[in-house]
């Protein structure tokens, strides 16, 4: 993979990184027009993510509901057509004010989850999208459903409670070729007609595109590496 990028070079980190989603795409047979880029800015500060705003950048995604609000309302008056997902864990505590600040939660993990944000809708909050996020390695550390479980929870969120499911997240284990997890999430996305796929990191996106998917999730090949 390309090195990662000081905050100087994020113009030309952001236009290397889009060129290597097309040329994936286009290797894949794919239309590089369905690969969203989400570029992650966790623990950035606000001028390196007007900087990306500044290069055509228009989807961001925050690891923590407290860090996102201390950053981002202003940085939307400023730049209202952004849009911002959640891509790291959500507390049940933190889920009023997460469905405030974001237009997607790519983490909806387990059925708690589900039912507060059922609580919520019925309180007369309009949800944002959901992603199922799945545990596709079975890792006890990680969050997420286990594969196998994974057909029943989205038939549980997207029809028996009617949650905007629109995606499937995953994070493969880091020391292990990816291609198989990746190829696993799209294959229960297919059985379950859903089209959006969150997976690939700044170390293994070409892969997650050439298997489905239709959004990386991409910080330090952008942003470089946090101190």
């Amino acid at each position: 993979m390309p090195g990662s990028a000081d905050p100087q070079d994020i113009a030309a980190a952001l236009h290397a990184v889009r060129a290597r989603i097309a040329a994936s795409a286009r290797e894949a047979g794919r239309d590089p027009a369905g690969i969203a880029l989400v570029a992650v800015a966790k623990t950035r500060p606000a001028d390196a993510i007007l900087r990306a705003i500044g290069a055509g950048q228009r989807l961001f995604g925050e690891n923590r509901v407290q860090e996102a609000q201390a950053k981002w309302p202003a940085i939307r008056a400023r730049h209202p057509d952004v849009r911002l997902h959640l891509v790291g864990p959500l507390q049940t505590n933190k889920l009023r004010d997460a469905i405030g600040l974001f237009d997607a939660i790519e983490t909806l993990d387990r059925a708690k989850l589900a039912d507060e944000m059922v609580r919520e809708r019925d309180k007369g909050r309009r949800l944002p999208s959901c992603y199922i996020q799945v545990n596709i390695g079975e890792e006890p550390q990680k969050a997420g459903i286990a594969p196998d479980e994974a057909d029943a929870f989205i038939r549980h969120c997207r029809d028996d409670l009617a949650l905007p499911v629109e995606g499937l997240m995953c994070i493969p284990p880091h020391d292990d070729a990816p291609a198989p997890y990746f190829a696993l999430l799209s294959e229960i996305a297919a059985r379950n007609g859903i089209d959006n796929l969150s997976m690939g990191m700044s170390g293994d996106y070409e892969i997650a595109i050439k298997l489905g998917a239709t959004h990386v999730r991409i910080g330090t090949a952008i942003f470089g590496a946090r101190g």
